[in-house]
Order: C-alpha cells, then structure tokens, then sequence
C-alpha cells in the first residue's frame, strides 16, 4: 500500500514480441503514453525484460523527479534535458 493514495500496488505484464530490447522499450513507451490518461497508470516505473528473465527489468522512462509531483517522461536514457 502506498502513502500518497492509501492504495494496493500491482504489476500488470503484458507480453509483446520485438526485435531486441530497445524496440520492447519503444513500445512500453507508446503503449504507457497511449494510457497515461489513467491515473492508475505509474508511467515512470514501466520496465521490460525478456522473456524468462523476469528479474532483469530494464527501465523504458527516465522518471527523474522535476519538482513537486512532476517527473520526466523521457526514455531512460535520453540526452539533453528532462521533460514531463
């Protein structure tokens, strides 16, 4: 349960085919961008990992704190500054 929302915390995973890992972190990019209008949705802990290989998550957005409640929804390893 976290403190801000009083509320459970669970990991959906959904299982798409790519061309490598940089090609599954584009499309945890698109695929969180297209939901990030659902406030459920923690878009900066989205991760990736292969197939079998659940405890080698690769981090898909930056997530750097920005001030208040903002963070950086730029991909992990982004050049030139952040944005949210």
């Amino acid at each position: 349960m976290t403190a801000t929302t009083g509320r459970e915390r669970y990991v959906v995973h959904l299982t798409v085919a790519a061309d490598g890992l940089p090609a599954a972190r584009l499309l945890a990019r698109a695929i969180g961008r297209s939901l990030a209008f659902l406030p459920e949705l923690v878009l900066g802990e989205t991760t990736v990992s292969e197939e079998g290989a659940p405890d080698a998550q690769h981090q898909v957005f930056c997530d750097r704190r920005l001030g208040g409640r903002r963070r950086c929804v730029r991909r992990v390893d982004h050049a030139g500054g952040c944005t949210s």
